[in-house]
């Protein structure tokens, strides 16, 4: 009775319009900001490291790099502060949670994008099948 009890008030909390998006993803978060009195949206852009499941308790990590600086921020995903998530690229990556990127520069802490993942396996199979037999 009394989770059921928890369950009814939490479902009340949930977003319904959640952008489907993975670990590896290169979004753009519209977040609500206020000032004083007033209150305007800023975008926060840069790659998902992290998703943690949890019904209205879920959460994702993402990263950029800001003026040579990485900065990491959690956010909650049926948080009412945030207008709306934008999925820029799709990142071909194998794992659930990309720690790896904090340790990495430049352009090595470049995620491959799925585009990318196509052409390139396209490429490696019209070489191979184009070759000259003797």
């Amino acid at each position: 009775m009394r989770r059921s009890a928890i369950e009814y008030v939490e479902a009340k909390h949930l977003r319904k319009d959640v952008t489907q998006f993975r670990t590896g993803d290169s979004v753009r978060i519209h977040w609500k900001i206020k000032e004083g009195d007033k209150e305007r949206v800023q975008a926060f852009e840069g790659i998902v490291i992290r998703k943690t499941k949890g019904h209205n308790r879920a959460t994702f990590t993402v990263r950029k790099v800001s003026f040579g600086v990485g900065v990491e921020r959690i956010f909650p995903v049926h948080s009412p502060r945030y207008e709306k998530i934008e999925v820029l690229s799709r990142g071909n990556v194998n794992r659930n949670r990309l720690f790896y990127l904090r340790d990495l520069k430049g352009k090595a802490s470049r995620v491959e994008t799925q585009e990318d993942a196509e052409m390139r396996r396209a490429a490696a199979t019209h070489k191979a099948g184009a070759q000259p037999t003797a």
